[in-house]
Parts: C-alpha cells; sequence; structure tokens
C-alpha cells in the first residue's frame, strides 16, 4: 500500500540558483512567504493559498554580510528581516536600513573578541568557515528569539555561560529577557509556537556532540527555559503546538511528543524496525543501514511526513512517508509521478514541498488517497 501524491503547484525561484541559495516556503496556511537567500539581499514574496504570487508584494533586504555568515528569518508580515551574524543579530527594513541590532560573542572558533563591524574579520582566514546560531519570530511577530554565543556587549550571565538564549522586542531591539541556553552549538534552528507568542522551541547541534532541545517561556517579565533533551531533533509542531515532531540525534527513532517532551503513547518508531528493506536494495546484502532524516513534519494535527533519503541514497530511489497517528498502520510510503531528490519539507494545511533536482523550482504536493 502506498499514497499517490498530487502535484499543487509549482513556484519558480525569483534568483538563479548561480546566485543563491534554495528558495523555500515559510510560514503558516494565510500567511506563506517565498524566500530565498542571495550573498546580498533576501527577497520575500507573499504567497495566495493557491502558492502563487501576489502581484506587487514583494520584498527585499539588502543583507549585512555574505549567506554563508550566518542564518536570517523575515518576519510573517515581510516588513523586517532579521539577520544572525558571527558577531551581531541585526534587523534590516527592505531599505537596508539596520533598525537595531545586538553585539554579542564571535562564533568563530575559539574567538573571544566582541566586533565592532563585520569589515573587522571579513578577510581574516580564521574567521571563514564561523559556526552559528539563529532567530526565530513569535507567532505575532512581535518577538525575535535569537540564540547567540556569549557574552553580549554589556556583560555575561555567568563565568560558565557558552551560549544564550534571547528575547527581542522587534520593534526596537531592546533585549527582553536572556537565559542560558546550556550548550556549546554549531549550529541551531528556531520553531515557533503556532498560536502562543510567548513559547518557542530550539533546536540546538552540537555536532557528534549531541542534539540539546530547548522549549522556552516569556510571560513578560521571565523567560524560562525548559531542557527536554540532549539528543534530540525538533523538526515541527502540530497546528495547536501541543505536539512536537523529532528525530533521535543518531536518527534511528522518529516521535510524536508533548509540549514537556514526552513521547505520546505508541508515537514512536525506530527506523529498523519501522522501515521496510528498499526494493532496489541488492539481494545480496541483507543487512543495510537505514535511518530517518533530519527532516519532515506535521502535515495537520495528526499526519506527519517524513524521509529516509539518506539511507535510501546507496540503494536507489529516495523515499517519503505519510504517517497518521491516529491508527495502528498509519506508516505508508509516498507515490510521487518521477522520483524526488531531496528531503520534504512540511507546509502544514495537508501540503509539504520538495525542491527539484536544479534547486530552483519548488514543487507543493498534496495526499491524494491510497494506491495499492
Amino acid at each position: 500500500m502506498s499514497v499517490r501524491s498530487r502535484l499543487r503547484a509549482t513556484v519558480p525561484a525569483p534568483l538563479p540558483s548561480s546566485q543563491a541559495g534554495p528558495p523555500e516556503i515559510t510560514g503558516p496556511p494565510g500567511r506563506r512567504l517565498l524566500v530565498q537567500r542571495s550573498d546580498d539581499e533576501i527577497l520575500a514574496r507573499p504567497l495566495d493559498d493557491a502558492f502563487a504570487a501576489r502581484a506587487g508584494a514583494t520584498a527585499r533586504f539588502p543583507a549585512p554580510w555574505p549567506r554563508r555568515r550566518g542564518t536570517w528569518e523575515v518576519a510573517p508580515d515581510a516588513t523586517l528581516a532579521v539577520f544572525a551574524g558571527v558577531h551581531a543579530v541585526r534587523a534590516v527594513d527592505p531599505s537596508g536600513a539596520a533598525l537595531w541590532e545586538v553585539r554579542h560573542g564571535c562564533w568563530s572558533g575559539g574567538c573571544e573578541e566582541i566586533h565592532e563591524s563585520y569589515e573587522s574579520y571579513a578577510d581574516r582566514r580564521d574567521h571563514r568557515y564561523p559556526e552559528s546560531g539563529s532567530v526565530g519570530f513569535s507567532a505575532d511577530g512581535r518577538l525575535v528569539w535569537a540564540h547567540v554565543r556569549g557574552p553580549l556587549s554589556e556583560g555575561e550571565l555567568s563565568p560558565d555561560t557558552a551560549d544564550e538564549w534571547l528575547v527581542i522586542d522587534a520593534e526596537d531591539g531592546r533585549v527582553l529577557a536572556r537565559a542560558d541556553a546550556e550548550a556549546v552549538a554549531a549550529g541551531s534552528a528556531h520553531l515557533p509556537h503556532p498560536t502562543d507568542p510567548a513559547q518557542m522551541g530550539l533546536s540546538i547541534g552540537e555536532g557528534q556532540d549531541g542534539a540539546p532541545l530547548r522549549w522556552g517561556r516569556w510571560d513578560g517579565k521571565e523567560l524560562t527555559v525548559d531542557c527536554l533533551d540532549d539528543d534530540l531533533c525538533l523538526l515541527s509542531l502540530s497546528p495547536s503546538g501541543d505536539r512536537l515532531m523529532t528525530v533521535s540525534h543518531d536518527q534511528d527513532a522518529l516521535a510524536v511528543r508533548d509540549s514537556r517532551g514526552a513521547v505520546v503513547e505508541a508515537l514512536d518508531w525506530d527506523a529498523g524496525a519501522a522501515i521496510p528493506r528498499h526494493p532496489e536494495a541488492p539481494a545480496d546484502e541483507d543487512e543495510l543501514p537505514v535511518c530517518w532524516d533530519w527532516a519532515g513534519g506535521f502535515l495537520d494535527e495528526t499526519t506527519l511526513i517524513a524521509s529516509t533519503t539518506e539511507s535510501d541514497e546507496d540503494c536507489g530511489q529516495y523515499r517519503h512517508w505519510l504517517v497518521d497517528t491516529t491508527t495502528a498502520h498509519g506508516f505508508v510510503p509516498v507515490d510521487y509521478p518521477s522520483p524526488v531528490s531531496c528531503e520534504p519539507t512540511a507546509l502544514g494545511g495537508g501540503f509539504w514541498s520538495t525542491l527539484s533536482p536544479s534547486r530552483d523550482v519548488v514543487h507543493v504536493w498534496s495526499a491524494d488517497g491510497p494506491q495499492g
């Protein structure tokens, strides 16, 4: 049994692939954006319910540093872009004006400098391959949550703090709260609660050392951080925000959890037991390593999309999976009209996306019924 996929939209990249990173669709239903980053700018194009670009609504945000020097996020209403760089978090409007900046410790190796500007280290060989933090907007766009390397320019939380988690006023850049992230990151990603602006998930990667998962709550005065686990990657939140989709750091376990990190009863799948043998696997290979990708998410409150492309690569066609969490046997492969070449991205509302092989077109899919 498999599930047929139906192509719902084909969204071309606004910038050529030779000059920019791959395009991506962000935001929940009703507030979707097509976003693409080049070295010089971020382009954000609002999309309608059919994933078509809205006429005259494209916003461009000049970039303060090249894209390999950090991460970025665009506000839900596409009026502001925030860049998480090597030395600072900076908010930029479409004119390129820096609205505010929060400087912090350097993400490059053992550098202990508090840099005044990007230009002060732009040409330094020891700053070519920095680690990075990330930023995320709250559901209402009023807060920016930032994972940074400490200390801030005004001082550190404690001598033992490496990474800090900040809550920042998106309008004026005031740091409203800060807490020890209890991590030493190589990279991270924010996942906002879809309905509650006061809650945010933070998935941190420490390379081979682990994958700390943090959950933040801001009550207007204090930031409370729950350390849910030190070996989990947070991939997605359900539309209600009550459920989390996670994959273990070693990629052997996919699970649905509650907001405190506990596995929802029976909603965890071991890769070796759950994933069938690849149909193109060599007959003389009795045991092939199999693993979940760090990709996928909730299509609706009870349905997930997941993938196993990393372990499928040596066998042939990549495989994606739909998981119905309301049934005991809701785990089925997705049947595409032609082979896919990447992991899926959950868009909510029953949709997910993939990139074309040339990574210059986004394909939007939905399930179109079972197939025997």
